[in-house]
């Protein structure tokens, strides 16, 4: 059997991404969560906030260095998989991703640099700067690769030159194309709360195990108090992400909501709740749905028209059910953030608050993986969905495939990539466990004065780590 060198290299990035795409999302909001904690540190001068900095820290130079491994993988895909995509939008593309280098990396990298060795090194103020810098790096680097996203999904501000390629005949519309602002908005606001969920599960655990309680119970106040925030934040950003991609990309909401037939003005469209969507008959079955919903939700109106699936050849139609069900588990996943936020703050009116209530802190601890899942889900919706475009509209992924790539080229790659990350990420995680299972410091260097050689340093880590365990993790 002759194998497809389009569908494993399709398979071969899917599998890439998904372990890449994880690292960036978590080290973006933990970031933003150092720096908060430095700045805390700088401003009260509580040693609390600095030997929680200290211990997400470690956590996140291991995090960034697995990232950077994953994405240069995947970087190397696009001129050995994809070098017809790459040679046509590279116009557009190369610039993009290079501002993402020279601005976000190096920013990163610099200043990275003082927040792993420098804290006995430099001033208070400096560190907290540096923290700040690194922060801004993350989120300088999201900008550029959703810029580079957002323009497969919505291009604007181009040109097809006559050899096919594409050109930019406006960098601002190019950049801030339509579904860009809604696109980083959501996918920051995701890794925040990917972050805090992880920092509620890491002190939920510490707490059942009775380690480190004064510093679980601050990071857990801490947290809760920005879910509270960012939780909600996400559904109202969420909407007008959807709201957008109806407007930009109808065939990938129509596959969203399982919506194959058009609703004519006048007559409502029903939110399905679940159902199987079935291509062939270009309906769904066993569905489960909420009258008028769907077109008060979409298009803010009782019976407003929304435009399905039957608009479009089939041939122009993503797969319908890993669209549908990612989408749903994205949103299930999404209520169920909003419900911990607000049970944790309610618990905090009680007499034992949420760090004292044993079923918030084993359902909090249990919290751990649902925000990388929310994101993976995330993503398969917005990749999956625009398909059979890698150009939304203008370029079928077909088409963006290497011409003289073969199907064993492709195994042969993939089977090493998955080698090599079956050792380097279990090995990750199980460093990064270990940093989790020692806990924060018990004390604080202070800052400006590096050791002197041979002299005793404090403990790096809590003595309590060995105490027996009261809950896995």
């Amino acid at each position: 059997m002759e194998l497809d060198p389009l569908l494993l290299s399709r398979f071969q990035f899917a599998f890439v991404i998904s372990f890449h795409i994880l690292f960036p999302a978590f080290t973006i909001g933990l970031s933003i969560y150092i720096a908060l904690l430095e700045v805390l540190h700088l401003i009260t001068g509580k040693d609390v906030w600095g030997r929680l900095s200290r211990f997400w820290i470690k956590i996140f130079g291991v995090s960034f260095g697995m990232g950077v491994v994953s994405g240069i993988v995947m970087s190397y895909q696009f001129g050995m998989n994809w070098s017809r995509f790459s040679d046509v939008t590279g116009n557009v593309l190369g610039p993009l991703l290079t501002y993402e280098v020279l601005t976000a990396f190096f920013l990163e990298a610099t200043f990275l640099g003082i927040l792993l060795l420098g804290r006995n090194k430099v001033s208070q103020p400096v560190f907290t700067f540096a923290a700040v810098m690194v922060a801004l790096g993350t989120l300088a680097s999201s900008f550029w690769i959703l810029a580079a996203n957002s323009w497969m999904q919505t291009p604007t501000g181009y040109e097809i030159l006559p050899d096919g390629s594409f050109a930019v005949t406006d960098w601002w519309q190019a950049i801030f194309n339509p579904s860009f602002p809604y696109r980083l908005l959501h996918m920051v606001t995701a890794a925040m709360l990917t972050t805090g969920f992880c920092v509620m599960a890491v002190s939920a655990w510490k707490l059942r195990r009775e380690e480190s309680v004064t510093e679980s119970r601050t990071m857990m106040s801490m947290t809760l108090w920005l879910l509270l925030v960012l939780a909600p934040a996400q559904a109202v950003i969420g909407d007008l992400h959807g709201l957008n991609t109806l407007e930009h990309q109808p065939a990938k909401l129509a596959a969203m909501e399982g919506h194959f037939h058009t609703n004519p003005e006048g007559e409502p469209m029903s939110l399905s709740l679940f159902g199987w969507p079935d291509m062939e008959r270009g309906a769904m079955a066993w569905d489960v749905a909420v009258p008028y919903l769907g077109s008060i939700i979409l298009t803010h109106s009782l019976t407003g028209s929304v435009v399905g699936l039957d608009q479009f050849e089939r041939t122009d139609w993503p797969y319908v059910p890993l669209v549908y069900f990612s989408f749903r588990l994205m949103v299930g996943i999404g209520l169920f953030m909003i419900f911990m936020a607000v049970a944790g703050t309610v618990l905090r009116f009680g007499k034992r608050g949420p760090w004292g209530t044993g079923w918030y802190l084993a359902l909090s601890q249990w919290c751990l993986p649902i925000g990388f899942v929310a994101i993976l889900a995330g993503w398969v919706v917005t990749e999956a969905g625009r398909q059979p475009w890698v150009v939304y509209g203008l370029m079928r992924t077909a088409d963006g495939v290497t011409p003289t790539l073969t199907g064993g080229d492709v195994a042969f790659s993939f089977g090493l990539f998955i080698v090599a990350y079956a050792v380097i990420f279990p090995a990750g995680i199980w460093f990064i466990r270990k940093l989790v299972v020692k806990g924060p410091p018990p004390e604080l260097e202070p800052l400006g004065k590096a050791p002197v050689f041979g002299q005793k340093q404090p403990a790096a880590f809590g003595a309590d780590s060995s105490r027996p365990h009261k809950g896995g993790f």
